[in-house]
């Protein structure tokens, strides 16, 4: 696949999903979808499992903006880089947010299959989301992984 290609899927996602527009997310996605972001230690495998955590990821996030600056790609793989703003909202990491809008470098890795986005990787930061966000990193990521995460703190 040719890297303007590649590029235009991942510009469309990105528009699908600063829009929160689920359905057009999905029309640029392959059918065995891989989706991981591993700062909130989630993957998604497949269109329906996409569709859910997208929802959810919107509950949360319900002003999720995301603009790509930059690209770089060789034969099969994509790599983008740009800001994202949002918003946490809701209790679904355990804290109360300060509502404040949030603005975050990101990294993504794309990869694809028959003309459409078979894999994203989505990095952040997100102790700089709690951060920003008014909340205890220490705490969302307990709620998140648990008592590995605590472990994990422990060790360090």
């Amino acid at each position: 696949m040719i890297s303007d290609r590649m590029f235009e899927l991942a510009q469309a996602l990105a528009v699908a999903k600063s829009r929160q527009d689920v359905p057009a997310a999905l029309a640029v996605l392959h059918d065995d979808m891989l989706l991981e972001t591993p700062a909130f230690g989630t993957s998604a495998r497949g269109l329906a499992e996409n569709a859910k955590v997208l929802t959810r990821f919107f509950a949360a996030f319900p002003d999720y903006n995301v603009v790509l600056e930059g690209h770089a790609a060789n034969d099969d793989t994509l790599v983008c880089w740009g800001r994202v703003q949002m918003t946490m909202t809701g209790d679904r990491f355990g804290v109360a947010p300060n509502g404040r809008r949030a603005e975050l470098p990101v990294f993504i890795q794309f990869a694809f299959r028959d003309d459409r986005i078979a894999r994203e990787r989505f990095f952040f930061d997100l102790s700089e989301l709690c951060a920003q966000s008014g909340v205890s990193a220490d705490t969302v990521r307990h709620k998140i992984f648990g008592d590995a995460a605590a472990r994990q703190q422990a060790a360090e």
